[in-house]
């Protein structure tokens, strides 16, 4: 009778233990703070950059290709290309270009959407051309910052 008796405490207490276990896993899981920083600190880790273009907003889900970039400064001017790839969908790309672009005071001139996309933006005295291209793998994006005079049929800065 005392092993019959035995079997019914052994589970409860396995039972109070596994219930204690199970509030201290959650207690342990639950943040420490409540002023919100743990939130600040990953949107700024997923917040948008700006490279060598100051007024050219970059989703940080793309990774520069050093390699196949350029830029070229000099006092009051900066002109290149800059190459980036990401596994970010080609479409939420252009959404973010579209979007960003115009915050930042670019005049959307026209663009050209299919597996190479193409987004023309013009301001003051400057051409920026964005392509958005599907790879196999990746999707490439070319961001091209070109000087203009602002004259009418002038061309490019002589």
């Amino acid at each position: 009778m005392l092993k019959a008796r035995a079997i019914p405490v052994a589970i409860k207490s396995l039972g109070v233990a596994a219930a204690l276990m199970l509030f201290w896993a959650a207690c342990s899981s639950t943040p420490t703070t409540t002023d919100g920083s743990e939130a600040r600190e990953k949107d700024q880790k997923n917040a948008p950059l700006y490279y060598d273009f100051d007024d050219v907003l970059v989703p940080r889900e793309l990774s520069l290709n050093t390699k196949s970039s350029f830029v070229y400064h000099t006092s009051g001017l900066t002109a290149g290309v800059l190459v980036f790839t990401s596994k970010a969908e080609r479409s939420s790309l252009i959404q973010f270009f579209e979007n960003n672009m115009a915050k930042d005071n670019w005049q959307a001139v026209s663009s050209f959407k299919s597996p190479r996309t193409l987004l023309v933006f013009q301001k003051e005295n400057r051409w920026c051309v964005i392509t958005v291209t599907d790879n196999n793998w990746d999707t490439q994006v070319e961001i091209w910052l070109a000087p203009f005079s602002g004259q009418s049929g002038s061309g490019l800065l002589k």
